[in-house]
């Protein structure tokens, strides 16, 4: 396993995922939909599989005297390491941001605690819906790409919608910088736990599905 989340380091990693890590910058962007930063995360993870695609870098691991869900852990380690990544970048950005623009964010969620608890649940949605398609044949990078699109959109809005519709939401979670706070590492630590379900949701479903696909 060490050997292959080497390889997916050196020869799978896609410049396009690193660079997208900039993009966390995005948070001093003034009144923005701030979850769009995290759609670029998952951007980066189909650039990963559509040139894995193209190198044939399944058909060649395959190769190798390696179990097929070795294969897949070591690319959902790769693409939980970008996505933690992601999350690390954007910290700093986020005390930035509440540093130079104190009032309220009209175009979206408030970027406070609460906010990266909810990123972290539409990413773990993401890794559910795009990984469980993707393995049932890694040929096929659109269409689960799309879904998985259409699941972190459907969840964005659901979220953007909570935080305007419902009281609770608005005055608790998406309260600005570190009011509310209990409630806001309540959120987060929610939604780091939902990421991670999904993800080992994700991964094990993947295995079954890749053992089964015939290349």
């Amino acid at each position: 396993m060490k050997d292959l989340v080497y390889k997916e380091l050196k020869l799978a990693l896609h410049p396009a995922a690193i660079i997208f890590l900039c993009l966390s910058s995005m948070l001093m962007i003034p009144s923005y939909p701030y979850f769009i930063i995290f759609f670029y995360t998952c951007l980066g993870v189909f650039f990963i599989c559509m040139s894995g695609r193209e190198n044939k870098d399944i058909y060649f691991t395959m190769l190798l005297p390696v179990q097929k869900r070795e294969i897949v852990g070591a690319r959902f380690l790769l693409v939980a390491l970008i996505e933690l990544l992601q999350f690390a970048a954007a910290v700093p950005f986020a005390f930035l941001h509440n540093a130079a623009y104190p009032g309220p964010n009209a175009a979206g969620m408030n970027v406070n605690v609460a906010f990266f608890g909810f990123a972290f649940l539409l990413l773990g949605l993401f890794n559910l819906v795009f990984f469980t398609k993707y393995y049932k044949d890694p040929n096929k990078v659109g269409t689960p790409f799309l879904l998985g699109c259409i699941a972190f959109a459907a969840g964005m809005l659901l979220v953007e919608a909570c935080m305007h519709a419902l009281p609770f939401a608005a005055a608790y979670l998406n309260a600005q910088g570190t009011q509310n706070l209990p409630h806001q590492l309540a959120a987060l630590a929610c939604g780091a736990a939902l990421w991670a379900l999904f993800t080992m949701a994700a991964y094990r479903r993947s295995v079954k599905r890749f053992e089964a696909f015939d290349l």
